[in-house]
């Protein structure tokens, strides 16, 4: 698995040249959230649809 640096690196590489910070930043935060979720699918840490379903019900109370 590639490091860190690496990763960005090539998030980097991969942005257009006239990309703003913001967007970079964007870029960023969503593959790492990404990268997090992949981990808690692989760990088990999931939620059926129909769990997460009756929480959203509770919030909308």
């Amino acid at each position: 698995m590639p490091s860190a640096k690496e990763q960005i690196a090539k998030i980097l590489q991969d942005q257009p040249d006239d990309s703003s910070y913001d967007e970079i930043l964007r870029e960023l935060a969503f593959a790492r959230m990404v990268e997090r979720g992949l981990t808690d699918s692989d760990a088990g840490r999931t939620l059926s649809h129909e769990e997460m379903g009756r929480r959203i019900k509770t919030w909308q109370s």
